[in-house]
């Protein structure tokens, strides 16, 4: 199946993949590293102590797998899986559900929660792909659309490099002239929704850039 909107594809594939890395990287190994343990409940902390760079990198994540190594072991086959989808299929009859199947799923076996408030609009906006733009056209004016379609390689790049932070600032908490834990935390919050932010303002890039070309 011919995906309508190109541009749209591009954002969500990125997005995607950029989510299966983040559970992969951010809790999957670190949740291996804990080895075969218990995870003495559904709430864990996906960094362990002894693996631990910073107070507030623990990671936090819910799971119903209740071992550490098996619960890393499904979260990287999860976070592969939406690599995968998000590269080759996002944009098939159906492609958007599955995507957000297997977020769910990442969710469920210990891939995190907080990257939900980045997933969602990526969802959301990704079941524009085989969809027709018209309401985008009607309320985005001529030259504003034109704007919008040529910042959408910048907003590509600018939400990409915020997501890789937020990556660095939750395992390393490391941030050019802070120290402070509860500074750094704080930072970590205004990148993560700058992230959501710039995601959204790239999808809309995404949409103009997807007009002007079909026009």
């Amino acid at each position: 199946m011919e995906y309508y909107n190109q541009k749209t594809k591009i954002t969500a594939s990125t997005f995607g993949v950029l989510l299966g890395i983040a559970g992969i990287i951010n809790h999957g190994i670190f949740e291996i590293l804990q080895g075969n343990t218990s995870t003495n409940g559904f709430f864990i902390e996906a960094i362990g102590e002894a693996n631990r760079f910073w107070i507030y990198g623990t990671e936090g994540a819910f799971t119903i797998i209740p071992n550490f190594l098996l619960t890393g072991i499904c979260v990287i086959l999860a976070g592969l899986a939406i690599i995968l989808w998000s590269l080759k299929y996002i944009q098939v009859k159906q492609g958007t559900t599955v995507f957000f199947s297997l977020l769910i799923l990442l969710a469920l076996v210990g891939g995190g929660i907080g990257f939900m408030v980045f997933f969602l609009p990526t969802w959301a906006f990704a079941t524009r792909i085989n969809k027709s733009l018209a309401w985008w056209e009607n309320k985005l004016p001529t030259q504003l659309r034109k704007t919008l379609s040529k910042l959408w390689a910048f907003g590509l790049f600018a939400t990409s490099v915020s997501w890789l932070i937020v990556m660095e600032l939750g395992i390393f908490g490391y941030f050019p002239g802070q120290t402070d834990p509860d500074s750094i935390l704080n930072i970590v919050f205004i990148f993560l929704f700058l992230t959501v932010f710039l995601a959204s303002f790239t999808f809309i890039c995404g949409f103009a850039r997807d007009i002007e070309e079909r026009k």
